[in-house]
């Protein structure tokens, strides 16, 4: 992929909603709900604090992230849906 984020912004590549219940339901996809876990796929070298300093990022390519519901921004790359989102976005880093 040819897209570097800018400063501190991270590109999550996002789960795959479930497509049955642990009942083994199956689930529509108007009543899926939205993934809130993903995959790093990209990220920037972080921002620059208020004396100039850069202050590096937490997150690294591999990491699987927890984000919130509706961050980030939806963008389409190569045919792939993607989320641009700040890295304050991300609440945690799920262990693997």
């Amino acid at each position: 992929m040819m897209l570097k984020p800018l400063a501190d912004r991270v590109v999550v590549r996002p789960s795959k909603a479930e497509e049955k219940t642990k009942g083994g339901i199956f689930v529509p996809d108007t009543a899926k709900e939205k993934p809130v876990w993903g995959e790093v796929i990209a990220v920037g070298p972080g921002r620059v604090s208020d004396d100039g300093k850069l202050v590096p990022m937490e997150v690294k390519v591999g990491n699987m992230v927890l984000y919130g519901k509706y961050s980030g921004t939806e963008v389409t790359i190569e045919g792939e849906e993607l989320l641009l989102m700040r890295e304050s976005d991300i609440f945690a880093i799920m262990p693997k």
